[in-house]
């Protein structure tokens, strides 16, 4: 049955609630980003171990991302809406009051795996209350929030880390969640959309899971197990490997796919979903690594990492809206070249981070990055959809998700492994330097042992000098290293071929 849309007070409430709903997804994935160091702290785990807060939540959300389109048929889109919030808050009273890091991690499973159909089907019903002559604002509204959270998050973090208990980053999603499913109820339940049973592929589902689900596991645990060198990887690498290429295989000839592989035939939907995801995984990894640089080695305050991180956001909020509106007028390909080389020049900026380094040399490169954020999802999406039948957008669009909420997760793990790979090696390298042939190094022992301190007082001081130094270099290595990968992705958007935007025009793709 199809409804008519909305008008007056009803549309206005149906707008809030369902942005409401998006703005604290949105802002759930940034606002532990710097208070990973507290969480960790306070639970008594490493900070690395402390990824796994971000890193779980991810890969859970990524894989129920795929079912969103059968349990909205199963169930409703009303339904499972306004269900999956009141589970989101459920979920978020639990990470809240978390006794251990393994609980929290567990919680967090949870949380995303409940959270996947929220952003869908959010603009699912937003579009279907809507006019067709005033979905383009609506959509613009929308997408204000996803902008809006990223800048609060990191600033919210902070501030409540520092003053209050860690928990309740996770416990102000209960007002918000709650407020947003009783309007959506109340204004939406009349308008329920029609119910059809249909069968689940189960098998294709397990694969994803276990596949996916090993190969993260694989990633959190391989620096402290010494990688291929504990039997408890090497398993984890094998189940990873088997059960993904059992379900490339299952799902290619599947009726019913958790996954629609056969759309990557097109040339666009695979160059789009892979620049965007390949993007997406650095930028992801970048924006959990940043945080953990400030606070643990450069001695900011949860609060002021948080402050020095949130200028990314200011951009989009003044461009998403003239870039909608007149992006289409220029080639797709041009805008996410700007795009990805202003995420290169502030990659390389970064990665000249020294002990020195003051709050506006952190606050700038974020602040020019966001002129690329600006202009980073509506031309990849376009891309990503412009071959796409009108039957065929929603499959494309949950699969494009699905992989890049995936490679977010898996990106945040790689990035901090590969922080502490290049720490180990320039601590190595910096301890070597300090002999008696040094002459920088025998200075410096000189003017300690001039200030009054004994031999035991001047190794613990120079130790924690060369860990500072050595994790800012590493952190210099990987900035460096994700700007590179940004210039090849340049190379790789530039396969897409024109013109963008005809076929998902006509079937609405182009949102």
């Amino acid at each position: 049955m199809k409804h008519s849309p909305l008008s007056g007070v009803p549309l206005i409430l149906v707008t809030l609630a369902l942005s409401l709903a998006v703005f604290m997804q949105v802002l759930d994935t940034t606002i532990a980003n710097v208070a990973l160091p507290t969480i960790a702290g306070n639970l008594g785990a490493a900070t690395s171990q402390g990824t796994w807060v971000i890193t779980s939540f991810a890969v859970a959300n990524a894989i129920s991302v795929p079912l969103t389109g059968w349990l909205a048929r199963r169930f409703g889109e009303v339904r499972v809406f306004v269900g999956a919030t009141l589970l989101f808050v459920l979920t978020s009273l639990l990470c809240g009051i978390a006794p251990s890091l393994g609980f929290l991690v567990v919680f967090r499973i949870l949380q995303g795996a409940v959270a996947g159909p929220m952003i869908p089907l959010s603009q699912s019903l937003l579009m279907a209350a809507y006019p067709p002559e005033k979905r383009s604002m609506a959509l613009a509204l929308w997408s204000m929030t996803i902008v809006v959270a990223p800048i609060v998050g990191p600033i919210l973090g902070g501030i409540i880390s520092d003053n209050w208990h860690w928990g309740w980053i996770f416990f102000i999603n209960i007002p918000v969640g709650l407020t947003a499913a009783w309007v959506s109820w109340r204004q939406l339940k009349h308008r329920e959309t029609e119910r059809v049973i249909q069968p689940i592929d189960g098998i294709g589902l397990a694969l994803m899971v276990l596949g996916v689900g090993a190969l993260q596991m694989m990633l959190d645990l391989g620096e402290d197990a010494d990688w291929f060198s504990s039997t408890e990887i090497v398993v984890l690498a094998v189940v990873s490997a088997v059960c993904l290429s059992y379900f490339v295989i299952w799902e290619w000839g599947e009726k019913h796919p958790i996954v629609d592989l056969q759309l990557f035939r097109d040339r666009n939907f695979s160059v789009g979903v892979i620049t965007t995801s390949a993007a997406f995984m650095v930028y992801m990894g970048a924006v959990v690594l940043l945080p953990l640089v400030l606070q643990t080695q450069l001695g900011y305050t949860a609060t002021w990492a948080g402050l020095a991180t949130a200028p990314i956001g200011i951009f989009p909020i003044l461009l998403s809206p003239i870039i909608g509106k007149f992006g289409n007028r220029l080639d797709m390909r041009v805008l996410v070249t700007f795009s990805f080389t202003i995420y290169a020049s502030c990659f390389f900026w970064r990665s000249e981070f020294t002990a020195q380094t003051d709050f506006m040399s952190v606050f700038w490169p974020q602040f020019c990055q966001g002129l690329g954020v600006a202009m980073f999802f509506m031309p990849l999406t376009t891309i990503t959809l412009s071959h796409m039948a009108g039957h065929q957008i929603a499959s494309a669009a949950g699969i494009s998700n699905f992989v890049r909420i995936l490679a977010g997760g898996i990106g945040t793990s790689i990035i901090t492994n590969m922080w502490d790979n290049r720490e180990a090696l320039h601590h190595s390298r910096l301890v070597e330097a300090v002999t008696p042939y040094n002459d920088t190094a025998q200075q410096t022992l000189k003017g300690l042992n001039n200030i009054g301190l004994n031999g035991a007082q001047q190794a613990g001081y120079l130790d924690k000098i060369i860990a500072q130094q050595s994790h800012i270099m590493g952190s210099n290595d990987v900035f460096w290293l994700c700007g590179i990968v940004f210039l090849i992705l340049i190379v790789l958007v530039w396969f897409a071929k024109p013109p963008f935007g005809t076929k998902s025009s006509k079937g609405g793709g182009a949102h």
